[in-house]
């Protein structure tokens, strides 16, 4: 069984797809993670500069990172960071770029004794390193369309894209849309799972949830993609109900409209989420409909419908699986009703997903594996 090379976000924090699968792989398989290499240049913020400060002047193993502390890390995996300029984009940059990592990975690898590993990278930013690291065969595993992604330099990784579609030997795709934009003799659709047990097994209710009036949540990222002024006029209108949101907010500003009733709690870790969207009433996926969430599958669907309340969500291709399900709105007017009627709304069959685990397709990806 062949080692593997990981190029993910930062290990630890709120596990993306990419964590849930390769957490989940055989155990016989070693693996070297490799922290977030970056999508786009730093910005002269306070929170760019202490990221890019930590980059830099970090230990290149550091494992004691306050994302790293959150999950812990399997016993065939090594995580480390690497010294890089973020997002490289001129041809100057890519160079130095992928000589810095290389050189920084070399020891690693030495020491592990990895021979022909195979290279899987879930960044394009880690396309220059194909061919530069003695790897025997190169995964690309596509969970976001990078050309659309808030926060990201679009036009500098997509040319890292380009090149990385051009090197990898497997392409794999979180939804159909972005499986459409890869050549199809190496792309192979792999839908996210769902840790079915956490968010199915009845869980304590979280004791910063407000009582006394029913609860509409969403758990996530605060980012662009949500329709802001939905959420605000549906809020307005329902001062008998509480909004709940979990999650860090990417935008610099506050976006909610100044209401008693909207509840803004932070992150929380992942396994804390059952103990709030099992107790609210309804779950929300209030997405404005763009070409990141056109493109997206989020991790959240599945976890809602396993948790078996009613979801209510504007529409986007991805809730095709679960269109019987879920209670699709188009407008503050058909939210509000929806609302008002949650007891007798459509609710989500919880065994549904029984069968979607992560697990599962951690099974299905290490055979991909052996096939390279």
């Amino acid at each position: 069984m062949r080692d593997l090379i990981v190029f993910g976000e930062d290990f630890g924090g709120l596990p993306s797809s990419t964590q849930h699968i390769i957490t989940r792989l055989n155990p016989q398989r070693r693996i070297l993670w490799v922290n977030s290499i970056g999508l786009r240049r730093p910005r002269l913020s306070a929170s760019d500069m202490k990221r890019a400060y930590h980059k830099l002047f970090s230990k290149n193993t550091d494992k004691a990172s306050m994302a790293t502390k959150v999950q812990s890390i399997p016993s065939n995996m090594e995580v480390i960071s690497l010294k890089t300029l973020p997002a490289p984009k001129f041809a100057w940059e890519r160079k130095l770029a992928k000589s810095w990592m290389a050189s920084q990975l070399a020891p690693t690898l030495e020491r592990l004794e990895f021979n022909n590993p195979i290279l899987w990278t879930s960044l394009p930013t880690a396309a220059d390193l194909c061919g530069h690291i003695n790897e025997s065969s190169v995964v690309y595993y596509c969970g976001d369309d990078f050309g659309a992604l808030a926060g990201v330099d679009h036009k500098t990784v997509i040319q890292h894209e380009n090149k990385l579609t051009d090197r990898a030997n497997l392409i794999l795709t979180a939804s159909e849309a972005m499986q459409q934009r890869f050549p199809a003799c190496k792309t192979q659709l792999l839908r996210h799972g769902v840790d079915y047990e956490r968010f199915s097994t009845p869980a304590p209710r979280a004791a910063d949830l407000p009582t006394g009036k029913p609860i509409a949540g969403f758990y996530g990222s605060l980012s662009n993609w949500l329709d802001y002024n939905l959420i605000n006029q549906t809020a307005k209108a329902m001062p008998d109900w509480d909004f709940v949101f979990i999650g860090r907010n990417e935008l610099g500003h506050n976006p909610f409209a100044d209401l008693d009733n909207i509840h803004l709690l932070g992150p929380r870790a992942h396994h804390e989420l059952p103990s709030y969207c099992q107790h609210w009433d309804v779950s929300l996926l209030p997405f404005i409909l763009n070409e990141q969430i056109k493109a997206c599958s989020p991790l959240k669907l599945m976890e809602y419908v396993a948790c078996g309340t009613p979801v209510i969500t504007t529409p986007f291709p991805a809730l095709k699986p679960f269109e019987d399900q879920v209670n699709v709105v188009n407008d503050s007017k058909q939210l509000i009703d929806c609302l008002s009627r949650h007891q007798r709304l459509t609710r989500c069959q919880s065994h549904s997903v029984a069968n979607e685990s992560w697990q599962q397709r951690s099974q299905f990806v290490d055979w991909l594996l052996e096939l390279l």
